[in-house]
């Protein structure tokens, strides 16, 4: 029997190889039992979608009266393409063998879509065409109220709900709204992996959204309950890792969940009976090596002074305050504008995350991994 990595990097598997998140998990299912409409915030890959996975898993299994899907829009550029990847969403989950695919299928044709299938996924294509805008919103109204007329409440999350702010079309928010509020039957879950950009859409009092949703703002899993999870795991493969080994792992990761994963994944792949220090060093090595020519790269689309800002960020590792004197001298940054300007550029490249703390905001470099490259090689 081949045996399985417990360490999932990519999607959901089961509870068994999911740590934690009984609090948000707990407080998800108490919203959509409540008819309240929960906004999920989270920094990207700190398991976001896994938490989503994981919480229609464990709403499915306590009851059967719920229909869930799961909807990424982080592609999309235009109300069309929202529709689209919404269609497609829902025959993913419930294809045409299902009851409810078909009549979902049904109304679809109404369309007059072009529906095909990825040759090697398999997955739903589903293209349709309007003549007007009109016909655009007609669609949108019917597949959200093809949702709401089902005999079973359902829960639709979108990831990467942001991304709507982008469209084209100037009345997306306040077309959505208007649609939600007449939903009887349907759940929301917003997701967003840009802070700044949610709260505009859900705490602005003169955005359409203002005060629709409950927040849930996802944060690392605790230190103690990881640990156990990874010692768990290692032993259930008939596997030891001690104590110092784990520990590294939990500091060079920073307990961010993707990276995490990633490290305990390749340390399990490398198939040794007993993992130490050197073993778990040895791979984070290897993990940086492999991706060295993609941050080089990141070093040609920057400027020189964009690069060694992300530098100095990287040595400290989190800084909250980028206009003080100390750190401004000790990399050579100059002025205290000049730190906000390229804070700011770096923010919108993805490459440095922004969090408010009680201190003030905090930055950091978005991808841990960058982060340990640039301290091993500056």
């Amino acid at each position: 029997m081949k045996e399985i990595n417990p360490f999932i990097t990519v999607g959901y598997a089961s509870k068994e190889y999911f740590c934690d998140r009984e609090n948000e998990v707990s407080t998800l299912e108490k919203n959509v039992k409540n008819s309240i409409n929960t906004t999920l915030i989270s920094p990207r890959r700190l398991g976001k979608t896994g938490l989503i996975y994981r919480f229609f898993d464990a709403l499915n299994a306590d009851d059967a009266d719920f229909i869930t899907i799961y909807v990424d829009i982080f592609s999309s550029r235009s109300l069309d393409d929202f529709i689209k990847l919404l269609a497609e969403a829902i025959m993913r989950f419930y294809p045409e063998k299902t009851s409810f695919g078909r009549k979902f299928l049904k109304l679809l044709k109404g369309f007059r879509p072009l529906i095909s299938y990825d040759s090697i996924t398999g997955e739903p294509q589903v293209s349709i065409t309007y003549q007007t805008p009109q016909q655009k919103e007609h669609t949108l109204r019917g597949l959200l109220d093809f949702l709401d007329s089902q005999n079973r409440s359902v829960v639709l999350a979108i990831d990467e709900f942001q991304q709507i702010m982008d469209y084209p079309e100037q009345n997306v928010e306040a077309l959505l709204r208007t649609y939600i509020q007449q939903l009887k039957n349907v759940r929301f879950i917003f997701c967003g992996s840009k802070t700044t950009l949610m709260l505009e859409i859900f705490s602005n009092s003169k955005r359409p959204f203002f005060s629709m949703t409950q927040y849930l703002s996802l944060k690392k899993i605790d230190r103690q309950r990881y640990f156990d999870f990874i010692v768990s795991h290692f032993e259930t493969g008939r596997r030891t890792i001690n104590a110092e080994a784990v520990d590294f792992i939990l500091d060079w990761t920073m307990t961010h969940t993707y990276y995490t994963q990633t490290v305990c994944s390749n340390v399990f792949a490398c198939g040794m009976r007993h993992v130490d220090l050197q073993c778990v060093k040895k791979v984070c090595a290897m993990l940086l090596q492999q991706n060295e020519d993609i941050f080089l790269q990141y070093r040609q689309l920057l400027t020189a002074g964009q690069w060694n800002f992300l530098i100095a960020i990287a040595k400290e590792e989190r800084v909250t305050q980028i206009t003080a004197q100390a750190f401004l001298s000790k990399y050579g940054i100059g002025t205290p504008a000049n730190a906000k300007r390229l804070s700011k550029a770096l923010i919108n490249k993805d490459l440095l995350l922004s969090e408010a703390t009680r201190d003030g905001v905090s930055l950091q470099v978005y991808d841990v991994f960058l982060l340990r490259w640039l301290q091993k090689a500056y």
